[in-house]
């Protein structure tokens, strides 16, 4: 069993792999739709992503000119 097990593994260390076919190791069309898709799928989650920061950056301003806004008026309102 043993021998067996050397010899198999020597046979398959000695033989070298012929040149593949070019037709069977391309992606073909699948891939390239695959590879399409992510892309595609990339750039729409990339602009949402933006679109939601800006979003969420734009509130954070607003929030900060109401904020300073209110202490502006309370400040003015506040009897001396």
């Amino acid at each position: 069993m043993t021998s067996l097990i050397v010899h198999l593994g020597f046979m398959m260390a000695t033989q070298t792999p012929g040149e593949p076919d070019p037709n069977t190791v391309t992606p073909g069309v699948v891939g390239f739709f695959a590879i399409a898709f992510v892309g595609v799928a990339t750039v729409f989650l990339g602009l949402d992503m933006v679109k939601r920061v800006r979003r969420t950056t734009y509130r954070e301003e607003i929030k900060a000119r109401l904020q300073a806004e209110m202490a502006e008026r309370d400040a003015d309102t506040k009897p001396e």
